[in-house]
């Protein structure tokens, strides 16, 4: 695997901020999506597989129930893609994976976790625009139309309407990102991405490993993790920034405070 253990928190800001220079865009703006693991042997399952089981056959029903009980008006439109993220968003298993844009938030959800803090963290960091370049002709010119980096909900209930019709275009397998709707404050202020492949058995793992060029796993030692989480919460990376309201207030301050030992 293409892991990089960093050493201090100069090597992990080098790391988590490298190749961000885009000449074609002439400014720094990184291709990587991020993805913060309190523990670094964590693969990257769905909740979808983490349910156990025979999951595949659970996924329709799963989520059929999802819609069938919640409250139609609190989503923006009423797609699949919608459903699912608002799905994911509060818990339901699904096949979708969290990311995010910023390389700061997931440092977060890799120190976050103080039961972990005698493992190493992770953070994977995915190249979305070669990953990108793997969608099938469909998809990808969906993304050429809009000059856009990633789908949205919208794009694409346009172009997979269903979860049929995403399977269907495989094989080969592939792996895309969308922004989900912002249905909170808390998907808006974590720069909130998903990744969804057309197999809900496919691990992204196993994916990544035929990709060895578009990726790389910086692992956070466990030595550094109170130093790193000190200094986001010095930066206000915290859970009171990224779960607004009472909820993540609670959060912070029970792990701000927890006594170190």
């Amino acid at each position: 695997m293409h892991e990089i253990r960093v050493a201090n928190w100069a090597d992990l800001q080098e790391q988590l901020f490298a190749d961000m220079w885009r000449p074609d865009l002439k400014c720094y703006r990184s291709p990587y999506v991020f993805r913060g693991m309190s523990d670094a042997t964590y693969p990257l399952k769905t909740s979808l597989m983490r349910q156990g089981g025979n999951f595949a056959r659970l996924e329709p029903h799963l989520l059929r129930n999802f819609r069938k009980y919640a409250h139609r008006d609190i989503v923006e439109r009423d797609t699949l893609w919608h459903w699912l993220s608002l799905a994911q968003h509060h818990g339901l298993p699904t096949r979708l994976l969290d990311w995010t844009v910023s390389p700061l938030v997931a440092a977060h959800f890799a120190t976050a976790n103080l039961d972990r803090y005698d493992k190493d963290g992770a953070i994977w960091a995915i190249d979305h625009l070669k990953t990108h370049e793997l969608l099938p002709g469909e998809l990808r010119d969906a993304l050429d139309k809009e000059g856009a980096s990633y789908f949205t909900a919208k794009m694409l209930s346009d172009t997979a309407p269903t979860l049929e019709v995403l399977d269907a275009l495989a094989p080969p397998a592939f792996t895309l990102f969308f922004e989900p709707p912002s249905m909170d404050d808390r998907i808006v202020n974590q720069f909130a991405l998903f990744s969804v492949m057309p197999d809900s058995r496919a691990l992204l793992d196993a994916w990544l490993r035929q990709h060895p060029k578009m990726w790389r796993k910086i692992v956070i030692p466990a030595s550094l993790k109170w130093e790193v989480r000190d200094k986001l919460d010095q930066a206000n990376i915290t859970e009171r920034v990224l779960f607004p309201g009472l909820d993540g207030l609670s959060k912070w301050q029970k792990r701000y405070y927890t006594p170190r030992g």
